[in-house]
């Protein structure tokens, strides 16, 4: 076993996504000049996740296209990347971690951007089934794409955004769709009805076949151990080539669980990204941290709050304390129609329309709490999302006729 000297001022970051990456550029732009050692599970440069189950799926871009930072980054800012390397341990008395072939790296601080990974179905048979796939690396994109082929029929469990991503890059190849949502409605955890329904109505003209309020009992099984069928509770079997299952995420907490620090759903930290233990810090989709807007905690699954956690966490480190603040955003590509959404609609208590969902592809849907703007989903307007983010960080008072009235550009309303 190799046991590395001890290095007093080294950075170890476990987990190399967008956070991760983000981190350790953030980290030598803060003026850190002592060691950095990045360690990632996966093979190859750190990569942007969202493309997968869009341009990269389609191939419409490569694996290249998606790396976070220039590969030469690394070696111009002195970071020791280590990629196919899995962090077995964290002993937070010794200061070290383990690798998973003994060596133990110390460090000064650790920071933790372990990131998620595709929540599985229970169901018997399917791990070993080789056209069940999930989606959430590479590997799983090259497991899957062979099998997107012109009449080929792809039954889709879950009715989320990567289900539904997967689902619009599968019609423009030419498969045939079958969307199978637990629900009453796709997207019910991130958007209002009036939404959903926009989604639904888009989807049934792409020609998906969308199922809503449809639980899946179980799959019929080809004799080579393929699924041939998915089963429904209605007693009603769809056929299927293959199947993506898109159920979620679940974070990577159990390093830090394990190191005996605090997890609720996700390794909870303060607003400036420190665990309990001031040695160790956590960022990206695996934390739970303060919510500003609303109280209590949050975990978020997007690429700005990954990058607005590595910033708050490189000042962190570096001595400059600066909590997170930034309101929350996402987005989402389907066909020709652009999802941005701003802010977090929890709780909201009134919905407003700006024009219409029901025909066409372009609206704003604002979501309000006791007549304050809260968050808004804006579809195919970059210029009233950025007005929408202005109202909702300055969490605006705003009339709902005002709202409505597309005569009154949004920017007039800040």
């Amino acid at each position: 076993m190799h046991i590395e000297p001890t290095a007093t001022d080294r950075i170890v970051v476990v987990g190399g996504g967008q956070a991760g990456a983000d981190f350790v550029a953030a980290l030598r732009m803060a003026g850190h000049q002592g060691p950095v050692t990045l360690v990632g599970a996966e093979p190859g440069y750190p990569y942007a996740r969202p493309p997968l189950s869009k341009a990269y799926l389609s191939g419409k871009a490569t694996a290249e296209d998606l790396y976070i930072r220039p590969p030469a980054m690394y070696e111009q800012q002195g970071i020791d990347l280590r990629t196919g390397t899995r962090v077995t341990a964290i002993d937070r008395t010794a200061r070290h971690v383990v690798l998973a072939d003994g060596e133990r790296l110390s460090y000064a601080h650790l920071v933790l951007a372990t990131g998620g990974r595709a929540r599985r179905l229970p169901a018997p048979g399917l791990d070993a089934a080789p056209n069940v796939h999930y989606l959430r690396t590479l590997a799983d994109v090259a497991a899957m794409r062979h099998r997107f082929v012109p009449g080929a029929r792809l039954a889709v469990v879950g009715g989320g955004y990567v289900g539904l991503e997967v689902a619009a890059v599968a019609r423009q190849v030419g498969l045939d769709v079958t969307v199978l949502e637990a629900l009453p409605r796709v997207l019910a955890r991130v958007t209002a009805p009036q939404v959903s329904a926009f989604y639904q109505r888009v989807h049934t003209e792409e020609g998906v076949d969308i199922r809503v309020d449809t639980a899946v009992t179980g799959f019929a099984f080809a004799s080579d151990g393929s699924v041939a069928a998915v089963e429904l509770k209605s007693g009603e079997r769809i056929d299927a080539d293959l199947v993506l299952v898109g159920i979620g995420l679940v974070p990577d907490t159990e390093l830090a669980e394990q190191a005996g620090l605090a997890v609720d759903n996700g390794i909870v930290v303060d607003e400036y990204c420190r665990t309990e233990d001031p040695a160790v810090l956590a960022i990206g989709d695996c934390t739970s941290h303060p919510c500003g807007e609303h109280g209590g905690r949050r975990r978020l699954e997007s690429v700005p709050n990954a990058s607005e956690q590595a910033r708050v966490a490189a000042a962190t480190v570096t001595g400059s304390l600066q909590p997170y603040t930034a309101i929350p955003w996402f987005w989402s590509d389907q066909y020709d129609v652009k999802l941005q959404t701003t802010g977090l609609s929890t709780g909201y208590d009134e919905v407003v329309i700006r024009g219409t969902t029901e025909t066409g592809r372009s609206f704003a849907a604002f979501y309000l709490k006791d007549g304050l703007v809260r968050a808004a989903d804006v579809v195919c307007s970059p210029r009233d999302f950025t007005a929408a983010r202005k109202l909702v960080a300055a969490r605006a008072r705003v009339a709902p006729e005002a709202l409505r009235d597309l005569s009154v550009p949004l920017k007039q309303l800040l």
